[in-house]
């Protein structure tokens, strides 16, 4: 699979609507059977398009925090290390990255004290914080589309974009994307070697 078709569309709509739905439920909206909606929500997860099946809360009917959009003004090495320790923290809902560099996350803050939530979450790493903004939600909404989109892979060896001539590998159970026969070829070879030196050690 090189690309996403129609089907594929519709079937990540209907699991971004609800993660839940059954198979069967979407094979009679798509016009495929249980097995075949399996096989392709498979393959997508092989792709890395559907990472996990995961919770949507409404956080309006849970009591705790106050909600909040914060933006951080980063050193610029440190964008990813800050992005990181707030994905992980307890709370965070949302984390993104822009230039400049900056980082927006969305979190529940107890009792809205954004200056000690960020103490212990990114603890000696705060020093890293120029600056930052809160700002008090009232509401907030997630809703992710598929709409203009298409699949865009990139090669394990050379890091470009494969295209409709690209190559798929599996090895030891994981999958591979090559953008060309040589970087398949590169890769495999790269591959087998390391494993025949992990088997001798």
């Amino acid at each position: 699979m090189r690309t996403l078709d129609d089907t594929d569309i519709r079937i990540l709509r209907l699991l971004t609507e609800d993660a839940r739905r059954p198979y069967r439920d979407i094979a009679e909206r798509v016009g495929l059977s249980s097995p075949a909606v399996s096989d392709r929500v498979t393959r997508l997860r092989d792709l890395g398009i559907i990472r996990r099946f995961t919770l949507d809360l409404d956080r309006s009917a849970l009591r705790g925090g106050v909600p909040a959009l914060v933006e951080l003004r980063v050193r610029s090495d440190a964008a990813e290390e800050v992005r990181d320790a707030l994905a992980a923290a307890d709370g965070v809902e949302h984390v993104f990255v822009a230039a400049e560099p900056r980082v927006f996350f969305q979190a529940r803050l107890a009792r809205g004290d954004a200056r000690t939530f960020l103490a212990e979450t990114l603890g000696a790493t705060l020093d890293v914080v120029a600056d930052y903004d809160v700002t008090v939600l009232t509401d907030a909404r997630w809703t992710p589309q598929i709409g203009g989109t298409d699949l865009a892979l990139t090669c394990a060896e050379c890091g470009n974009e494969v295209g409709e001539d690209g190559a798929t590998l599996r090895l030891d159970g994981d999958l591979y994307h090559l953008c060309c026969p040589s970087c398949e070829e590169r890769f495999r070879g790269r591959y087998e070697r390391f494993s025949e030196g992990a088997r001798a050690e």
